[in-house]
């Protein structure tokens, strides 16, 4: 990371969130098996991490497998949800150790026990965690999240915005109500939100990058941040030159 990359961290701390896109493609670009791909995403994820904190992001959200990845081959499905059960029970302590608390957001009534329990592992271990809120998106649709939690609003008194971020912060399993997103990136070159947390990036700047999550580094995080802080970010309203 350069000089001029290390002054952009004077600011409230950010809600991050990203799509872990193109490992597979890298991994065919070299003759590589896809789960070889996924492998050193995971590795890109440990580089994200550790310079998640001092970019000012206070909370990174990574989509790690959607509900729609259940349709790919089991033996890809496997092997993405043994990687993310060994991430969670290699790294807890680690994380812990740098103040980083894990959680996961989205269904876990579909995953394989042994997943389960690593992840509650590291939830467990990780929960004193203030400098960084790592969330991971598993078995995770914004659709369905979003679903859920209307058909819990039946029986809510109150009908707001925040309520229901409340309710589809219950049906993610998150620490709180719904988090809204500051800066969505998506790697790998698709320009799409793929069932992401549709409710929470209403307002979200978007950057795409072509690069394959696997060659993501902590250079490509600093720069999306810093071309994000550039933004003029009005929420409907009139720039503050106009309005004046």
């Amino acid at each position: 990371m350069n000089k001029s990359t290390l002054k952009i961290v004077d600011h409230p701390r950010l809600h991050v969130a990203i799509l872990l896109d193109g490992n597979g493609r890298w991994a065919a670009s070299r003759g590589l098996a896809r789960s070889e791909g996924h492998r050193r995403g995971v590795e890109a994820v440990r580089r994200v991490v550790r310079a998640a904190p001092a970019l000012g992001i206070g909370t990174l959200t990574l989509y790690a497998f959607s509900a729609d990845n259940w349709g790919r081959p089991a033996n890809e499905v496997a092997s993405l949800l043994a990687l993310l059960e060994a991430f969670f029970r290699n790294d807890a302590s680690k994380c812990a150790a740098e103040g980083i608390r894990l959680r996961v957001i989205g269904r876990r009534d579909r995953i394989p026990p042994s997943l389960s329990q690593a992840i509650e592992g590291a939830e467990r271990v990780t929960a004193s965690g203030r400098i960084l809120e790592l969330r991971i998106a598993i078995d995770y649709s914004a659709r369905d999240s979003i679903l859920r939690a209307s058909c819990w609003m039946l029986s809510s008194l109150e009908i707001s915005e925040r309520e229901f971020a409340k309710r589809l912060g219950e049906v993610t399993h998150s620490t709180g109500p719904a988090l809204d997103v500051d800066l969505l990136i998506r790697t790998g070159g698709d320009r799409r939100l793929s069932d992401f947390m549709l409710w929470e990036c209403a307002y979200a700047e978007l950057f795409f990058t072509a690069r394959m999550w696997p060659e993501f580094e902590a250079a490509d995080l600093a720069a999306a941040v810093e071309d994000f802080l550039k933004r003029e970010r009005r929420f409907g309203k009139l720039p503050e030159a106009a309005a004046s």
